[in-house]
């Protein structure tokens, strides 16, 4: 049993701190608006993906099985979101009163994007799977604390990697040129989709 929740943490750790989704939009949120700013951010995503991980194992799971058109709609609708993100990632600037034009996420928008990122997604389906297959409410939370645990600390790295960018982006063209950068990134991130559950 602990060699199985080592490798659970193991897995967490890895998943979690690889880039992806989330950890592509924290590097553009700590470097856009810093580390303090960015932090309900991050515990969004971490707890988000706690209560998320906890519905997967215990009942979408089986409406996948039943209904295998939902995950085929969950696909397309993950990816039209990554995109619209990317275009307002894509469309941070700088105002002449230099100040930064935009939002970072607030709590609930981090922790609702965990349904569109499909990474979070596969993080979910994978550790059930292997770390709780059979699904009993008490395994399934275990499971998805662990993963909680372990990635806020891995999520904080991108935010604080970030916000040291912040000393070089000082000038509209270099913050547009680096938020241009993360658009795309996060764009590529989308591939994991077409591989998703297949």
């Amino acid at each position: 049993m602990f060699e199985l929740y080592l490798a659970l943490v193991l897995f967490a750790f890895v998943s979690s701190v690889t880039p992806g989704p989330n950890n592509v939009m924290l590097l553009a949120s700590g470097a856009n608006f810093g580390f303090i700013k960015t932090i309900p951010h991050m515990l969004g995503i971490s707890i988000g993906h706690v209560f998320m991980t906890i519905l997967i194992g215990t009942m979408i799971m089986e409406i996948f099985k039943l209904y295998p058109i939902t995950f085929v709609l969950l696909k397309i609708f993950c990816a039209i979101y990554l995109i619209y993100f990317a275009w307002k990632i894509a469309n941070i600037s700088i105002k002449k009163s230099d100040k930064i034009q935009g939002k970072p996420f607030s709590f609930f928008q981090a922790a609702v994007f965990q349904w569109v990122n499909p990474k979070a997604w596969a993080m979910s389906l994978t550790a059930i799977t292997i770390y709780a297959p059979e699904k009993n409410f008490f395994s399934v939370c275990l499971v998805a604390i662990i993963f909680g645990f372990i990635n806020l600390p891995c999520v904080s790295i991108w935010t604080i990697f970030g916000q040291n960018l912040r000393v070089f982006l000082n000038t509209n063209r270099r913050l547009k040129f680096f938020n241009f950068t993360m658009a795309f990134l996060l764009i590529l991130t989308l591939y994991p989709i077409i591989n998703l559950g297949t």
